[in-house]
């Protein structure tokens, strides 16, 4: 049977912002070509480059270390729990429909769905124990934009702490935050799932592309000891036809 590949990350570009007032990655060279050319044999030439980037850049992933100056760090993380998790995709369209001409998140309500926050009644009875929740809002759409920061969806302390109770491994969310960042500072779904060792990938992409179940999701960071978050390719696979 045939696998697809599903690419979930947004591209690192010089420049990019991820997240307001954090600093943009910056590319540097090391070694250019031309330079290279005068320490190999003719005609072989190698660029090396340096970046500097903060570590919430892109789409990337908390370890616990992120929150707890106690909690693992990248490098104490079990690839058992970033590759190959089997996902449920919860779509949120409402929240996706802001990106037209409909009206705004806060002006919206239904099941698991309180103004801009995804809370407990979204996940229903589903069995979701060593899964990774991806959270679709559609707000993914506005990266790179000044939209992207001001209003978007979230995980609420309730959604957490039920996503806690039923075991999962991982969750994300293709938006700016899994926490509301306009609530003061207050940050329960970090404090909550990283406490709890469940890891957290932001700023995921194309999360629509997948189906609800049927999905694997892989987000492995590099293993960096004493870092707390870090750029992520993170991707899909599914069985089947393209």
């Amino acid at each position: 049977m045939s696998r697809r590949f599903i690419d979930l990350s947004h591209t690192i570009t010089e420049g990019l912002v991820t997240y307001p007032g954090l600093p943009a990655p910056r590319f540097t060279p090391h070694l250019t070509r031309e330079d290279s050319r005068s320490k190999y044999a003719e005609g072989t030439e190698f660029a090396m480059d340096i970046i500097t980037m903060i570590g919430n850049t892109g789409t990337y992933l908390d370890s616990p270390f992120h929150r707890y100056a106690d909690g693992g760090d990248l490098s104490t993380l079990s690839l058992e729990t970033l590759a190959e998790l089997p996902a449920v995709v919860f779509s949120f369209p409402a929240i996706a429909g802001e990106q037209t001409d409909g009206p705004s998140p806060e002006d919206q309500s239904g099941p698991g769905f309180d103004g801009r926050g995804i809370t407990a009644d979204a996940f229903g009875t589903e069995d979701l124990r060593g899964t990774a929740v991806l959270l679709s809002t559609g707000w993914d759409a506005l990266f790179g934009t000044p939209s992207y920061a001001s209003g978007s969806p979230f995980l609420t302390e309730d959604g957490a702490r039920l996503l806690i109770e039923r075991d999962v491994a991982l969750v994300g969310i293709d938006s700016l935050n899994i926490d509301d960042t306009e609530s003061g500072g207050e940050r329960p779904a970090h404090t909550l799932l990283l406490d709890a060792g469940i890891h957290v990938v932001e700023h995921l992409t194309n999360l629509g592309s997948l189906p609800f179940r049927g999905a694997r999701f892989t987000a492995v960071p590099p293993k960096v000891a004493g870092f707390g978050t870090f750029p992520v390719r993170a991707f899909a696979t599914v069985d089947g036809p393209a």
